[in-house]
């Protein structure tokens, strides 16, 4: 493929950020998916940053990159841009100069919108480029200021009035879903709740009754942090406004419930998992969001080293056999599976889920929900799922000796099989499908892999900087002496774009065992699992910790983020 000539691309691949392949996959994506360009999806596959393809539009086009982190924009300069229209264009007013208004955008071809701004503002209009993520992110930050709706305030208004709430519960049944400054100030908290959730990358909101408040947290980056403590007056509305979205019944206060909710934030549509169960203090509430955009991700992005990438690339190109991937709750299993399920995908294959809940809807392929009201469970689902004619089958949890034996025959009569489980690390795996009931000899024929990860999260990249690690601290972590040939040590500052916490996004660390045929000899033997992770490790399987080692060396992430998810074991010391 020949490089063209007068792209901001060109400025990319010529200072190394991206390479012709990864260019190839980007435009063939921004193809196949409407409403995205090729910057879009080169920041989607994580080809490249926003910041990096923005500076090189900004250079291709002769116009002024603005870093946002580091600019504050005057009250006076946002108010000559009404709200409803920097949201609506996604823009954010910079500077003023007599006739002339500066915007930040993060399109420098969108010519129409600039042009409806001449005309709005009946003025000369100049652009400045930003990523399209910072600029909301700003809108968010700086209209909240001025208009005073953010959520502090709203709570504050909620507190400082005697606002009786007793109606709200009958109204908000009867109100539409559209919320807007006349909504009942109830349901706009809880709008702004999820909203702000939302803004702040959360995966769950937690509502939680005490004795003299109501707390409310936010799970960021796996981390819960607390945002606001409502008076405990509030707490009956917000539930009910929180059940009547999801559909619960709002009389039953003794009994756990499950719900959904469906909402539009911005232009994203989310799901919502809900789940109220009672504590001696009240109603206890969990909303896990979950958002579509987040498992569009590709096996390069799940932080793997270039050798578990190798070995997990192979394992799942072989046709048949049982591919498990162990960790707990919230580790990043899900989003693993249908990493490997979108690099599948294909016309000429037929991939069947089974699932508990079905979390995410993945395009082209055959999805089952587990639903055990109508004894419609894992092992019956993958009994007919079988005459379906399937090549990929993916169990969402083997709990049982049923479920597992099913698995094992799926495989044994040429199918690939993905499922997790729930051990500490991969060995342990194999030990924990001979506790369920199968025997040994099938476990050894079929299982080719396993896989344990967790989360770790990522340093911030606005503000990362060097840091230099003490040599004792060094010694007790046990870094091998390769890994502390070149080291790369840093650590998050603390900015505005991380929420002062030095972390932003995360990544997995991962301990791959491939099935070799001595693993397999041990397991036939009915070994326990520290024999069998001496024996991986002598192959060259590196542990959870050591990968999290390898992470901190690279400057990806921090010892005190390795040591919240992972323990230095016995073989990592002989390692050491």
């Amino acid at each position: 493929m020949a490089i063209r000539k007068g792209e901001y691309t060109d400025i990319l691949l010529r200072r190394g950020a991206i390479s012709l392949d990864q260019l190839s996959e980007a435009e063939q994506m921004a193809r196949e998916q409407k409403g995205l360009n090729t910057a879009d999806c080169l920041v989607r596959l994580g080809y490249a940053t926003g910041e990096e393809v923005m500076r090189a539009m900004s250079e291709h086009h002769g116009l002024d990159y603005v870093d946002l982190s580091e600019v504050s924009i005057p009250a006076e300069i946002i108010e000559l841009i009404p709200e409803s229209v920097a949201r609506e264009n996604v823009i954010l007013p910079l500077a003023e100069d007599e006739d002339t208004l500066t915007v930040i955008v993060s399109d420098p071809m969108d010519i129409e919108t600039i042009e409806k701004l001449r005309f709005i503002l009946n003025r000369r209009v100049e652009t400045a480029l930003a990523p399209r993520d910072l600029i909301l992110e700003n809108i968010n930050r700086y209209y909240g200021q001025i208009e005073g709706e953010s959520a502090d305030s709203m709570l504050q208004e909620f507190t400082d009035t005697a606002i009786d709430f007793t109606e709200t519960e009958q109204d908000t049944a009867k109100e539409s879903e559209a919320v807007d400054e006349n909504s009942a100030p109830i349901v706009r908290l809880v709008h702004m709740m999820i909203t702000e959730a939302v803004q702040l990358r959360a995966s769950d909101i937690h509502v939680e009754p005490f004795e003299d408040r109501v707390r409310i947290r936010y799970r960021i980056d796996g981390v819960l942090v607390e945002r606001d403590t409502p008076p405990r007056r509030l707490h009956g509305a917000l539930l009910s406004r929180i059940k009547i979205l999801a559909k619960m019944d709002i009389a039953e206060r003794r009994r756990p419930q499950d719900g959904r909710i469906k909402v539009s934030i911005g232009e994203k549509e989310l799901d919502l998992r809900v789940s109220v169960i009672p504590t001696n203090h009240g109603q206890s509430v969990v909303m896990r969001i979950l958002d579509k955009e987040n498992i569009k991700v590709g096996i390069r992005q799940l932080g793997m080293s270039e050798e578990n990438f190798q070995k997990f690339t192979n394992l799942i190109r072989r046709p048949n056999g049982i591919i498990l991937v162990t960790g707990p709750t919230g580790s990043g299993k899900t989003t693993t599976l249908y990493a490997a399920l979108n690099a599948l995908n294909r016309p000429d294959r037929k991939i069947i889920t089974a699932e508990d809940p079905v979390e995410y809807y993945l395009p082209g392929i055959n999805q089952c929900e587990v639903r055990h009201n109508i004894g419609l469970d894992f092992a019956r689902i993958i009994r007919s799922m079988l005459r379906q004619a399937p090549n990929i089958i993916l169990v969402g949890e083997m709990r049982d000796r049923e479920t597992a034996s099913m698995g094992i025959q799926a495989s044994l009569t040429g199918h690939l099989v993905f499922s997790t489980l729930h051990t500490n690390d991969a060995p342990s795996a194999i030990t924990r499908m001979v506790d369920l009931g199968v025997p040994n000899y099938l476990v050894a024929s079929s299982v080719i892999g396993v896989m344990a990860q967790r989360l770790i999260r990522v340093i911030c990249s606005r503000c990362k900087t060097a840091h230099q690690i003490p040599e004792a601290v060094l010694h007790d972590a046990g870094f091998p002496p390769d890994m502390l040939a070149s080291p790369k040590f840093m650590r998050g500052k603390g900015c505005s774009y991380c929420q002062k916490s030095g972390y932003r996004g995360r990544l997995a660390i991962i301990e791959m065992m491939p099935v070799s045929s001595k693993i397999r000899e041990l397991i036939f033997q009915s070994v326990a699992a520290d024999e069998l992770r001496r024996a991986a490790i002598r192959q060259g399987m590196k542990t959870l910790y050591m990968d999290g080692l390898l992470k901190v060396a690279n400057g990806a992430s921090t010892l005190e983020e390795i040591y919240r998810v992972a323990k230095r074991s016995e073989q990592d010391q002989l390692v050491a």
